[in-house]
């Protein structure tokens, strides 16, 4: 199993090379050469099977000839091991044929813990393996850095680096960050969005020279690592709805569009899925890219479901190249107009192949404080403003599959938006309830690429 950019001017590389370069050489997002199958014959064969089984069955085929099967198991049982379910994701039947997958039962309380809990296993093993040490850079608009820090604290072959907009993440989201004492973990809380931290990470990235002098590595979805993980909850719970015997769609907050795209892969690789629904919430650059085929930034604004103040999103660059039919200069071109004028205009063609698989919606402020009060009182479900957004969204499409929602965090990580919702106090797991009151530790930095570039210069070796 080979790995190439979207952009078409960077090295093949293994899984390995892949997962410890993150971003590209030339600014470009791996995915596989080609997308490995399963059969129906080989999907029915992991049905009531525990996750563990599926996600092994999944990961194998891309990690084939990187990770020997046997070190691939015990990454993995270490990895969901560390949840607080059994059954590691979930699913809760809501109505008539609406489910939610309960994506919140690691270690963080968010979904993001499902794939960094083996990443970090992955890439620890890979570096001890080949005796290399690693800088690891990430942002996060709120749960990637505190499952990162949670994932990469034992780490013993790399320092971690994560960058979170100053002030616009939630309380608890912040001080699973900043409250954990390591050595290894640096956290940085950048005098901008989310996005400005993105685009730091990036240009770290590109800086060639400066990647190769720390040994820059990534945790963001830019990373396949990620993606891979991600991509066996969709075959968890599409085997407990009867794949491949039976159609599912899937409604997913989306804002990097990772969780998202994870979902495209496991319908290439067999998975039966009828349809896909973006969910954004008032930052709706996707819904409006589906809608007119434009893809033009305006901004961010804060919002209750922070994770989802994105406007620049990663991952929707791997689409592109699907839907351009791997065509990379296309993708060059789209992702050259962006960084030239915050816009883009999807082809035609390729603006039809997205929307032969995809629908979209969005939800305002309103609508998501109404749907954390309707959830609780006629499903009898406490949910986070994320997840809000997509129920709300999934809820005004009627659709003949079983659709299933994904819940991307637990209530107690947005315990004031869920309070002002539904009158209702979410508690943190006692396991967590320190967070509350331990000290924090992080160094302000400006909205700088090379105040970011010193901070690590300085701080790398620890």
């Amino acid at each position: 199993m080979k790995y190439i950019s979207t952009r078409g001017l960077a090295p093949k590389l293994s899984f390995e090379g892949a997962m410890l370069s993150g971003l590209a050489r030339d600014g470009g997002l791996y995915v596989p050469e080609t997308f490995p199958k399963f059969t129906k014959t080989q999907i029915r064969a992991l049905q009531g099977k525990p996750y563990q089984d599926v996600a092994f069955a999944v990961c194998s085929k891309f990690t084939a000839g990187s990770i020997p099967a046997g070190e691939l198991k015990r990454m993995i049982a270490e990895a969901y091991g560390t949840f607080d379910h059994a059954a590691v994701a979930p699913l809760k039947q809501l109505g008539s044929n609406q489910f939610l997958l309960e994506l919140f039962h690691g270690p963080t309380l968010a979904f993001k813990d499902v794939a960094m809990q083996l990443l970090s296993r992955m890439m620890d093993w890979s570096l001890a393996k080949h005796k290399r040490r690693a800088v690891i850079v990430g942002a996060t608009s709120g749960d990637t850095g505190g499952a990162a820090v949670s994932a990469f604290e034992h780490n013993q072959n790399a320092s971690l680096f994560i960058l979170h907009p100053h002030g616009l993440v939630s309380d608890v989201q912040r001080r699973q960050m900043t409250t954990v004492k390591s050595a290894s973990i640096h956290n940085i809380a950048i005098e901008g969005n989310f996005d400005d931290c993105q685009a730091i990470v990036k240009a770290l990235f590109n800086d060639l020279a400066f990647r190769d002098g720390v040994g820059l590595a990534g945790v963001n979805s830019i990373n396949w690592g990620r993606i891979m993980a991600q991509i066996v909850y969709y075959f968890y719970a599409g085997l407990a709805l009867g794949a491949p015997d039976r159609q599912i769609s899937f409604c997913v907050p989306s804002a990097n569009f990772g969780n998202m795209f994870a979902g495209l892969v496991a319908k290439r690789m067999g998975l039966p899925v009828d349809r896909f629904i973006v969910a954004t919430n008032s930052n709706d650059i996707l819904d409006r890219t589906l809608k007119t085929g434009r893809y033009d930034v305006t901004g961010v604004h804060p919002t209750i479901s922070p994770s989802m103040d994105i406007q620049v999103s990663s991952n929707f660059e791997r689409l592109v190249y699907l839907a351009n039919k791997r065509d990379t200069s296309a993708v060059r071109a789209a992702m050259g107009s962006l960084m030239q004028s915050g816009s883009f205009t999807l082809k035609s063609p390729a603006l039809k192949a997205i929307r032969a698989e995809f629908d979209s919606g969005a939800t305002s402020e309103a609508e998501t404080l109404a749907m954390m009060a309707r959830a609780l009182a006629d499903m009898g479900e406490l949910v986070d403003p994320h997840t809000a957004v997509g129920l709300h969204v999934a809820l005004q499409h009627k659709l003949k599959s079983p659709l299933v929602t994904l819940a991307t965090a637990h209530p107690a990580k947005f315990p004031d938006a869920v309070h002002n919702a539904t009158g209702k106090d979410a508690h943190l797991p006692s396991r967590l309830s320190h967070l509350l009151t331990a000290p924090e530790s992080f160094t302000i930095l400006p909205n700088s690429a090379s105040a970011v570039k010193e901070f690590i210069l300085s701080h790398g070796k620890r």
